[in-house]
């Protein structure tokens, strides 16, 4: 399995990130898929990194829950079209904990991190193409696709972190 550096998590953090990477592994392994696995990775270094980090307080089994669950509302894991499927109350109780309490968890790293409904960033990368919020950018008060902008528009919204890549390349 790939694994953010643990150079990106500060050291002091670094067994918390670890505790509960091992959790969110093991659930993707046997439950969802490598992709997932490395989202939530990425999630539990940005959340190691806040300061103070909301780590340090509650269990690593919530946490690790409110993240996949996170991850998982993101990228349409509870849409019985979506492959894989989950649904929620699954995916908590394969935690142990109740489903409102990964909803809960869920909405307080969505609130730590800033995280806004359809947000490209947390997406699969197999999903980044297609994912609603991926293209969507304001230009002179309009909402458009940038696939659809000239390409100095997507130049600019790429350089700015708005899009995933430029589209043309």
């Amino acid at each position: 399995m790939t694994r953010v550096s643990t150079g990106t998590v500060p050291q002091a953090m670094r067994p918390t990130y670890e505790a509960l990477i091992a959790l969110t592994d093991a659930f993707c392994t046997e439950h969802l898929n490598e992709e997932y696995a490395e989202v939530c990775r990425q999630m539990a270094a940005a959340l190691c990194r806040k300061r103070p980090s909301p780590l340090q307080s509650g269990s690593l089994q919530t946490w690790a829950g409110g993240i996949v669950h996170l991850v998982g509302s993101i990228n349409f894991l509870f849409d019985r079209a979506s492959k894989p499927y989950l649904s929620a109350a699954d995916l908590a109780a394969a935690f142990g904990i109740a489903k409102s309490t990964t909803g809960n968890k869920a909405a307080q790293i969505r609130q730590a991190l800033k995280i806004r409904n359809l947000d490209w960033h947390w997406a699969l990368p197999s999903k980044r193409s297609d994912y609603p919020g991926a293209w969507l950018i304001e230009f002179d008060g309009f909402i458009i696709d940038a696939r659809q902008a000239p390409p100095e528009i997507q130049e600019e919204a790429f350089r700015k972190g708005f899009i995933p890549y430029l589209p043309n390349q």
